[in-house]
Order: structure tokens, then sequence, then C-alpha cells
């Protein structure tokens, strides 16, 4: 069954500043590198009924990838590194097919 993992969040850096622009960026590279992400994409939040700005989604083939991709050192060191100083509040959710 496959996992689609889903994060909706708010930077602490303003919209549209070069540190948002960076730590998208950052968040790309560094999630598209763990073995088994796949379809990875981040989106813009567009409604007013919500203040969550961006989302980062990713699917994978079951729970046993997903398991391994946050335990991957690279997951853990940008959650350390960028996501707890950067990110003011977020939603994670996770959904089987």
């Amino acid at each position: 069954m496959t996992i689609q993992h889903t994060v909706v969040f708010r930077l602490v850096h303003e919209a549209g500043s070069p540190e948002e622009r960076e730590f998208l960026a950052t968040g790309r590279a560094v999630l598209t590198s763990i073995p088994g992400v796949e379809d990875f994409t981040i989106r813009r939040q567009v409604s007013p009924k919500s203040d969550l700005e961006h989302q980062f989604s990713m699917m994978f083939r079951d729970r046993e990838a997903y398991r391994a991709y946050d335990a991957h050192p690279a997951h853990t060191a940008f959650v350390a590194e960028r996501w707890v100083p950067e990110v003011a509040a977020f939603q994670e959710y996770d959904f089987e097919e």
C-alpha cells in the first residue's frame, strides 16, 4: 500500500523573501535525495481559510519505505537544522492508499 506523506507549514520567513526561497529549495534538494521518495511536490496555499502557507508532499511505495525515510540521516538533519528553527507551525498527514 502506498503512503502519501504531506506536511503543510508556515515559515518564520516573509513570503517571497530570499530566506523562504532558499528553505524551499534546500528542502527539495535534501528530501528528494533520500531513497524511496517519489513524486515530491511543493505547493503554496491560496485559501484564506488557513495560515499554513506551504506544502511538501511525497509518495512512498509502502510503510517500510516511509519508515526508512523518516529515520534517514539526511531527513533527521534537515528537521533538526532547518525545520525546527525555521518552521513556525505545521500539520503532518500520512495517508495510505
